[in-house]
Order: C-alpha cells, then sequence, then structure tokens
C-alpha cells in the first residue's frame, strides 16, 4: 500500500516539473523572445547571403590598385508575383532599365528558380538605388542583396589582375557548395590564379519580414547569424608607375613589354598592349563592355605578355652563341670575316655590309647574321657531337634550358610554350637524314620555326645578367591578412651553359648600347647591356625587338619589348626600353631625353595608321 502511494506521488511530481516548464516556455515564447512575436503575425524567416569584402590588391609599394565599391542586386522571387504583380512601368523608370529587359529576366526566372529569391536587376550602383529604395515597400516580391564590385583607380594592369564575371554551371558543381546561381568569380589573371584567397567566405543573416518584403526584425537578435570573413589581400610584385608608364608608352602600338627583377623573377611591369580600362569590366555594363572589346579588330583582351608568339630575331643570337661555346664549336675570340651574307648550296642569308669580326663581341654588337648562321652550322655539322640530327638536339636543348621552348610555370592562365622544334619535327617534313643546318639555317637568327613569348626573351635576358640563373617568374610578393600567409618559393634554374662565357656575351650588350646597333637609345646618365632584334612578318612590316637588363653591375630590372610592325628593333622597341629602364631606375627621365618620350608617345603604328616620316 505504501509503494503503491509512492509510486503516484512521483508521477505526480513529475507532472508538476513538466507543466512548470511548458508555462515557462510559454512565458518565454509570448513575453521574452520577441522573434516568436514577430512569427505569429504572418511573419516569415529569410536567411540572406552577406557576401564578404574581396581582398584588396596592391602593388610592391604598398599603394593599392584594385578596391572595393559596393553595388546591389534587386532580387525577385518569382512564386509571389500572382499575389503581389509587378507595376513594371514604375520598376523600370526607378532602375533605369528597359521593360523588354525585365520581362526576359522574369521569364528566366520563372524557369530556373522561382520559389526563392534570384537576381533580377545585379550591380545597381549606390546613386540608382537609393532612389529605388524609398519605393521597395511597393514591390513586396523584391528585395535586393548588398555585393562588392572592383574599381581600378589607376585604370591600368587589365592584363595582369583580370576581372570577375559570373560563375559558371561547372564552377558551381565543383566548388563543395559555396558558390551559387549568380555569384562572380575571377574569370582571368590574377582574380582567377587566386581566387580562393580573394573571395574570402560568405557570411548569412536571419531576418524576419512580413508578407510585403518589410523588415520586422533579426531573427534572435542575431544569435544564428555568420558574420563573412574578408579575403586575404595580395601584394603583388608590380610597380604600378612603372606599369602605368609602360601602357603610356604602348600607347597606340600592339606588342607587350615584360620587365623583371633578375634577382628574383618578380615581374615588375607587365604590359599587353592595346591594353584597357578594367573599370571597363565591372558593374552593370560589364557585359556590353566586354562584347565591345571581343568585337575590336584590334584584340584588345589579347593576354599578349604570355599568349602572343613571335619569331625572337636576332635577340635569339645570345642563347645560340653560349650553347655552341659550350660545345666546343668554336671559342668567344674566334675571329670571322663576313662576306656581305652567308653562303651555302641553295642557300643565301644577308647581312649588314663586308666586315671583319675579331670576336663575338664585335659579331654580336653589329648584329652579324652570317657570323650566327655559320658557327650554328660548325655544331650541327661537327661530326664529334655525332649525327646532325645529334648534334641539333645537343644544341636544342641547352636553348631550352633558357626557358624557350616551354611554359615558365608564372602565376597566370594561359602561358604558351613558345616553340623550339624538335629534330622529330625536321625528321617528318624532310625524311630522317635528309636535313642538315643548312636546311634549317633561319632558326640560327631566330626565325623559321623558333618562336617565343614575350615572357620568355625577359627571362632570358634576365638569365644571361645573371650568368645563366633564372627564377620561375611571379607576379605576387606574398598575401596576407595583417601578416604574411603566403609567399611564392623562389625557384631557380640554371642554363645549361659553362658560366666563363658569359661575361663575353654581358659585353657584346653593353657594346650594343655604346657603339653597336642600339646606340640611338644610349643615356648619359646611366649604362645598360642589349640587343637589338627584328622579326620578320609575313603579314606586314616587321616586329621591332629589343632586350636589356641594368644596371651592367648587380642588375635590378631586365625588359623586353617587342612592338609589332615597329621595323627594325632600335626604331621602337630599343627607346620604349631604355625609357623604362630609367624610370624605373631614377623615377623621372632626363630633360636631355624628354623628345624621346614625347617621340614614343605620340607614335601611332596601330594598323589603320600610316605613320608619316
Amino acid at each position: 500500500m505504501i509503494q503503491r502511494e509512492s509510486k503516484s506521488g512521483m508521477l505526480k511530481a513529475v507532472i508538476y516539473i513538466v507543466a512548470l516548464i511548458l508555462l515557462i516556455k510559454l512565458f518565454s515564447i509570448q513575453i521574452v523572445d520577441n522573434s516568436y512575436k514577430l512569427m505569429a503575425k504572418n511573419n516569415v524567416i529569410k536567411k540572406m547571403t552577406v557576401y564578404p569584402s574581396r581582398g584588396l590588391i596592391l602593388d610592391r609599394n604598398g599603394k593599392v590598385i584594385v578596391s572595393n565599391d559596393a553595388v546591389y542586386d534587386i532580387d525577385v522571387q518569382y512564386n509571389l508575383l500572382s499575389k503581389y504583380p509587378l507595376d513594371t512601368n514604375k520598376f523600370c523608370e526607378l532602375l533605369n532599365v528597359s521593360s523588354e529587359f525585365v520581362s526576359k529576366r522574369l521569364e528566366e526566372i520563372k524557369r530556373m528558380s522561382p520559389n526563392r529569391p534570384a537576381p533580377l536587376i545585379k550591380l545597381v550602383e549606390p546613386s540608382t538605388f537609393a532612389g529605388f529604395q524609398e519605393h521597395l515597400f511597393e514591390f513586396p516580391a523584391v528585395s535586393y542583396t548588398t555585393r562588392t564590385v572592383r574599381a581600378y583607380p589607376y585604370k591600368g594592369a587589365a592584363h595582369v589582375l583580370g576581372y570577375l564575371g559570373e560563375a559558371t554551371k561547372e564552377k558551381i558543381d565543383n566548388s563543395n557548395g559555396y558558390y551559387e546561381m549568380g555569384d562572380y568569380v575571377g574569370v582571368t589573371g590574377l582574380e582567377s590564379y587566386y581566387e580562393e584567397y580573394l573571395r574570402g567566405e560568405k557570411g548569412f543573416t536571419y531576418q524576419i519580414v512580413d508578407v510585403h518584403g518589410r523588415s520586422q526584425g533579426i531573427y534572435k537578435d542575431g544569435k544564428e547569424d555568420m558574420q563573412p570573413v574578408a579575403g586575404y589581400d595580395i601584394i603583388t610584385s608590380l610597380d604600378i608607375d612603372l606599369q602605368t608608364y609602360g601602357e603610356e608608352l604602348m600607347q597606340n602600338k600592339l606588342g607587350s613589354i615584360v620587365a623583371i627583377e633578375p634577382s628574383s623573377g618578380e615581374v615588375l611591369a607587365y604590359v599587353s598592349s592595346p591594353a584597357y580600362d578594367p573599370n571597363l569590366l565591372t558593374g552593370r555594363y560589364r557585359g556590353k563592355n566586354y562584347m565591345k572589346l571581343s568585337r575590336n579588330p584590334l584584340k584588345p583582351l589579347i593576354n599578349r605578355p604570355i599568349s602572343a608568339t613571335y619569331p625572337p630575331g636576332s635577340t635569339f643570337k645570345i642563347p645560340s652563341a653560349l650553347v655552341i661555346f659550350d660545345h666546343n664549336i668554336h671559342s668567344p675570340d674566334w675571329s670571322y670575316q663576313c662576306r656581305g651574307a652567308y653562303f651555302a648550296k641553295g642557300v643565301r642569308v644577308r647581312c649588314h655590309g663586308v666586315h671583319f669580326l675579331p670576336d663575338v663581341v664585335s659579331a654580336l654588337k653589329q648584329s652579324c647574321n652570317s657570323y650566327s648562321c655559320t658557327i650554328f652550322n660548325d655544331m650541327v655539322m661537327s661530326p664529334t657531337l655525332g649525327t646532325p640530327e645529334q648534334a641539333y638536339n645537343k644544341w636544342r636543348n641547352g636553348i631550352m634550358s633558357f626557358g624557350f621552348g616551354h611554359q615558365l610555370g608564372i602565376d597566370m592562365v594561359g602561358e604558351k610554350s613558345g616553340n623550339v622544334p624538335s629534330a622529330d619535327y625536321y625528321n617528318r617534313i624532310y625524311g630522317k637524314g635528309r636535313w642538315k643546318a643548312n636546311t634549317i639555317i633561319s632558326i640560327a637568327i631566330g626565325q623559321g620555326e623558333v618562336l617565343s613569348t614575350p615572357l620568355q626573351l625577359a627571362n632570358m635576358v634576365a638569365a644571361v645578367s645573371n650568368d645563366g640563373v633564372y627564377y620561375t617568374p611571379s607576379l605576387i610578393k606574398y598575401i596576407t591578412k595583417s601578416k604574411k600567409l603566403y609567399q611564392p618559393v623562389k625557384e631557380s634554374h640554371e642554363a645549361n651553359v659553362r658560366k666563363e662565357f658569359f661575361p663575353y656575351i654581358k659585353e657584346a650588350m653593353a657594346e650594343t648600347v655604346r657603339s653597336g646597333t642600339a646606340r640611338g637609345s644610349k643615356s648619359n646618365d646611366f649604362d645598360f647591356a642589349a640587343k637589338t632584334g627584328t622579326a620578320q612578318n609575313p603579314h606586314g612590316k616587321d616586329h621591332s625587338i629589343f632586350i636589356a637588363y641594368a644596371p651592367l653591375d648587380h642588375p635590378k630590372i631586365a625588359v623586353a619589348v617587342i612592338v609589332e610592325n615597329g621595323g627594325f628593333g632600335a626604331t621602337y622597341a630599343g627607346p620604349i626600353s631604355s625609357l623604362m629602364i630609367e624610370k624605373y631606375l631614377n623615377d623621372t627621365i632626363s630633360s636631355k631625353r624628354l623628345y624621346l618620350q614625347e617621340r614614343m608617345f605620340n607614335a601611332n603604328l596601330t594598323p589603320t595608321h600610316e605613320e608619316k616620316n
């Protein structure tokens, strides 16, 4: 009897406790927690994405070259339009869009995502949005999302920095749920290559909204919200002042400038011309501007420093001579009598007159074609190196050790390999054992099938300035968020040539400026070493090419310039190279050389222009 009464008492106690808990919970819901009050009035919880600020991009001196501006996406939930029809005329007037555009976009949203908010008009600028926001309550099915777009205060370096675009389906599917339809990602340049660092991490907030889309408060005082995490900042290797100057020099010209710091492989300037203002590819009119750029016959979207290839012309005589000397075919002090051309059975390669050359310094200073063809022939046909095919492969391997014929590995998508043709290629063309040095003699002077990117030329001259050592080119110094997070490893490479031969080549390049083919670009204020080049162009006037480095001791800059249809290397590429060097070393241009600067600024070599001389 006592046991039964005890069990009954325990049951009553449990009931009282449960009832007390329910009363406390009810009190909390009705009196304490305001979010439940709000929910009781036909309100709904809306999860809203909060996009992070994308990381900044700065130059090597800390100048901001890419920042962020606020914009707004105007979203619509299509399945609410039957209950709350859109006043299309007023909507379009407030946002300055056409009714045709809105109708077309609504059909897409109806088909793709009718049951959740989707972007109807993207990237609305703050001035337009401010006026629209005052009328937002009139459009219950409409909401908005705050985003940021990129801003470019220097209006340059577009091909390095890249641009953003909407994430493709493939990108969304491979993002482990990070990207959604309508998100923006890096498409080209550093924006693409370092996307995962720059993008940051999304946040979200839960808001309570009524049936008209009006905010009724923050759900649970924001306790379940997650704040976005800003992206990492990137400190690039670029000197933005040098970059801007290079773009000015190349205006109204087609071609490239690549400048490298020889001691690190860091890219100081990366000019692709024609250039364009990267601000054109941000905001609401990005798509329209992109179409204009893509239809431009001058092809401003081409990333010429890494994706355009050219015959390197006489600049190629430098690595070729070094490789030939390394195989003991001739020594740098071997003398040669040029007869005005290189003559062989069925072959004639013209030169710049008749001259006696006591050594390689004189040969390169005068850019003698005959000398370069002769030493190439002597190597490929040397019986000490085996068959012509075997000897050629030894020469090719040496050339490729300077970075030609393969990607250098710069942190940029789209780099081309150039071309140093293989012996197998010539076997297919001419038949195995049926070709000799004179069959392919044009590659001895950087013509024929050999092709190089502007980046490879700049890398080669950096290697020569370092006695054969070069570093994988890089466009960033480090990635940071208040302190260094990631810094690229300086991966070094060494050309397969004995160091004892480099002093002769470096002296030849210095003499080229003092009294050789580059003397028109010399300055009395600083010394530099260089080599001119002229690349034959079957489609028009030859391309002007120039490579250089400075100072002569402990070089700080190596540069390669290609001006398409510019003629001789000394005509345009040479002056532009020397001005770039002077700008970087001295931060200004001497008054004595301002005439040269003005001539480069004003020269117009675009295909539709006939230069008057």
